[in-house]
């Protein structure tokens, strides 16, 4: 490493002590814990953009480091896979990041030397004692600024030398570098250019150190993801490593911060990263005070959910507004999982502006009565393949007007509504109408997936359920029950009472005399196939049933799909029940729908217990997932665990996973405290 011109940094009349903020949550992990590569810890900017490693900084798959969105909440490339960081005592030098070279062979003492991982209302702690040296480092990502932030404090009692700098990539986020990029490094005192198709600024803030810029020297680095390994993904890429400044702290140690940011067009500068810092937990400690005072929950896992919805919630540019990315870390933003998780995001979380203005996006998206699918990650359009989403939207718009009592909203979105249930009784895309006989909403088409279970395999739907699915029915008989209360809110006559009515008067047609059928299929036969849909469907306000239709459709759900984290997506007892969701693409796929698990169903199935009275047995149910968010994305849900060992898969930290475990927590709280009230008077 070549030394260029010296940079003595003077002491700043500010105090660089991390800040006083009292956060409504603390976890801790020990040494041991903090290793476990399947502990994740994600910070996100709000524009899609995203920090995430293991507790202990590891980047285990390729998505880790820093993911900036060129066009939010899409368009994302990684710019760093990891900080340099080593640490000079004397004349021992040990590096304090950890990268993994292949399957548990690591570069660097990172693991050996950790002491254990804490998250401050979910902004992770690193902690490392080497040498009779203490390393605590912060990391923060600013909301709207692409960055991560690092911030380091050392504590010695001789004087030490701490040699910052990255490894870098530049690439879109789903895919690796097979050889070590072409970058070129522009060093220029604290700040330093990382120019590729795209531009990473490195910058160093100290005070009261000495610090030495050097002439970087990049160097290729391999670097195994055991994640991307166990989906059958790539495994391994080559990225450039270089040691940019040397910060040389006197005895007693002291405090600096590395600020690494991708640039776009609108990137902000961060003159304070310490204050960045103190802003960003003073939110998130507001976050969670506004959500127990607005549910009326107080409890630990509800201030940490709150603080987990935020990272969903993102500012989208066009159409400009609100939107939710679906999950983390490869998902672009969802219809059908934003109008799902819009409840437990925002209107349990007390943030009714996002609400509506996440409402008004995708009404802003309507086409023909539905609502996109998805947005495309490359920022061309969306995909409109979906049955439920513009379904949900009514459900969701109903509740916001009842939590917010937003009338103006109201009156401005129900003829919206009206439009869109319009469209789906005439008939629009994907075969998607209701049928004049029934009032029953019939949709599919040869190679088209709509419902919530829409894994399709090249040219093969894996579950097509065309026809007439159980919970369509459900949340179309919700639709048009809520332009009828609407309207009666409004002092406006219904339009839609007719077809409401028969919607509700057909639907008995899924019961065989023991169970509810998953699909009435166009012939008028009954698919007996046991899956969720019927707890989703029965959960909704206005879908008909007797007493003893719903002690059975508990009972079976109980029987055949219920476990500790969630719902199978498919009895164990069906022989197309597929156990096992790991492996490479298509073996997820094929399992995907076919008895995964799944946490979000899980709070309906709550729902019908509590309309039973059965408290105790909710929070039983409800148990095992609040356990799990300390265990694979860090105060975050799973999107789904394999059907046999229900070990976590997919994505870490998924939307409605979250947000439907909010929801349940609050639901189950509000009942106990009710139980709890009426016992005692």
């Amino acid at each position: 490493m070549c030394r260029t011109a010296r940079i003595f940094c003077h002491a700043s009349p500010m105090d660089r002590s991390f800040p006083p903020v009292a956060p409504a949550h603390i976890h801790r992990y020990g040494p041991l814990s903090a290793r476990n590569p399947d502990l994740e810890v994600l910070l996100t900017d709000g524009l899609g953009g995203f920090a995430l490693s293991s507790a202990a900084g590891v980047p285990t798959r390729c998505y880790s480091g820093l993911v900036v969105s060129q066009s939010p909440p899409v368009q994302r490339f990684t710019h760093l896979v990891s900080p340099l960081e080593i640490l000079q005592v004397g004349s021992q030098r040990h590096s304090l990041h950890a990268l993994e070279l292949a399957p548990g062979v690591f570069e660097g003492r990172g693991l050996e030397i950790l002491g254990g991982a804490t998250l401050h209302d979910l902004l992770p702690e690193r902690v490392q004692m080497v040498g009779g040296v203490r390393i605590s480092r912060r990391t923060v990502s600013p909301a709207h600024a692409g960055a991560a932030v690092y911030l380091y404090s050392v504590d010695s009692r001789e004087s030490v030398t701490l040699t910052l700098g990255g490894y870098f990539v530049d690439r879109d986020m789903h895919h690796v570098h097979m050889q070590a990029p072409e970058l070129k490094f522009e060093a220029n005192g604290e700040n330093v250019l990382v120019r590729g198709e795209r531009t990473t600024r490195v910058r160093l803030h100290a005070s009261g150190v000495e610090v030495t810029g050097l002439d970087p020297d990049p160097f290729p680095q391999r670097v195994y993801y055991r994640h991307d390994a166990a989906r059958g993904e790539p495994d391994h890429e080559y990225v450039r490593g270089a040691a940019l400044w040397e910060v040389r702290f006197p005895a007693g140690g002291g405090q600096v911060a590395l600020v690494v940011q991708g640039l776009t067009d609108t990137t902000p500068d961060i003159p304070d990263p310490w204050l960045a810092y103190e802003q960003e937990a003073t939110r998130r400690r507001e976050l969670a005070t506004l959500a127990q005072q607005t549910c009326g929950v107080t409890d630990d896992l509800v201030a940490t959910l709150a603080v987990a919805a935020d990272a969903y919630l993102v500012r989208r540019n066009s159409p400009a507004g609100t939107s939710v990315i679906a999950g983390y870390p490869w998902f672009a933003d969802w219809g059908r999982d934003a109008m799902i998780s819009l409840t437990g995001l925002t209107l349990l979380t007390g943030r009714f502006a996002e609400a509506r203005d996440l409402l008004h996006t995708f009404l802003s998206t309507l086409q023909r009565g539905l609502i996109p699918n998805h947005f495309h990650e490359d920022g061309q359009g969306a995909g409109y393949n979906t049955v439920d989403g513009a379904l949900w939207l009514a459900a969701a718009l109903e509740r916001y007007v009842t939590a917010s009592n937003d009338l103006d909203f109201a009156r401005g979105a129900l003829p919206q509504l009206r439009r869109l249930l319009q469209w789906h009784l005439r008939g629009t895309d994907h075969g998607i109408r209701a049928d004049p006989v029934d009032g029953l909403l019939l949709a599919g088409e040869a190679g088209v997936q709509l419902t919530w279970m829409d894994v399709k395999i090249e040219d093969w739907v894996v579950t097509p359920r065309h026809g007439k699915p159980i919970e369509i029915q459900g949340l179309w008989i919700a639709a048009l029950g809520a332009e009828t209360r609407l309207s009666e809110a409004l002092g406006e006559p219904p339009e839609l009472a007719e077809a409401w009515a028969q919607a509700r008067g057909s639907f008995g047609q899924f019961w065989d005399g023991q169970a509810f059928a998953d699909v009435l299929d166009t012939d008028g036969v009954l698919d007996l196939s046991v899956r969720p849909n019927a707890a989703l469907a029965l959960a909704l306000p206005d879908t008909p049933a007797t007493p003893e239709q719903v002690e059975a459709a508990v009972r079976q759900t109980e029987n055949e799909l219920l476990t500790p984290l969630g719902l199978h997506t498919l009895s164990p007892h069906d022989p197309r029940y597929r156990g096992n969701y790991g492996g490479p693409q298509v073996l997820r796929d094929a399992a995907y729908h076919q008895g995964t698990v799944w946490p979000w169903p899980l709070t309906a199935y709550l729902e019908l217990l509590l309309s039973r009275g059965e408290v105790t047995q909710a929070r039983a149910a409800l148990d095992g997932l609040s356990g799990h968010v300390w265990e694979a994305g860090v105060g975050h849900v799973s999107e789904v665990f394999s059907g046999d060992a229900l070990l976590p898969g997919g994505c870490p930290f998924q939307a409605w996973s979250v947000a439907e475990l909010l929801r349940g927590q609050v639901l189950v709280s509000r009942a106990e405290k009710k139980e709890a009230a009426q016992k005692s008077g």
